[in-house]
């Protein structure tokens, strides 16, 4: 492979993984809003019970306060990818056992079976920022 062509390929893995952190940071911003604005909406969505409200607001709200939290670590990493590599590493890990945890949790139910497709985008954003990153390790 000549070095143009390495670069090049490099450079595609980059691209695609920025844009893979990007997207992963507005997933969870959305949700961040959506628990504090509007909270009804994917709970009927998805089919998955709320906490009583409003007293039970404050867990969603802590929620949506972690989630616009690691919204922008996200950015952060895609901006410089090099420089804040753990934070791509601890996404990877984290959205792979965020996955797994909540598709274990779906299992408990069938009213919690909504937690299936959020636990297959967990899946699918770690299993992409891993596939991604991989290559640019070295």
């Amino acid at each position: 492979m000549s070095v143009t062509a390495h670069f090049a390929r490099r450079f595609r893995f980059l691209t695609l993984l920025r844009a893979s952190l990007i997207a992963g940071a507005l997933y969870d911003l959305a949700f961040a809003l959506l628990m504090v604005f509007a909270p009804e909406l994917p709970a009927r969505w998805l089919g998955l019970p709320l906490p009583p409200l409003p007293a039970g607001a404050f867990y969603l709200w802590v929620m949506a306060t972690l989630l616009a939290m690691l919204a922008a670590l996200y950015v952060l990493a895609a901006r410089d990818t090099r420089r804040y590599s753990g934070i791509v590493a601890v996404a990877i890990a984290g959205r792979i056992a965020g996955g797994l945890a909540m598709a274990a949790a779906g299992l408990r139910g069938p009213h919690l079976a909504g937690l299936y497709p959020l636990a297959a985008a967990d899946l699918g954003f770690g299993l992409a920022h891993a596939g991604l990153w991989w290559p640019l390790r070295s």
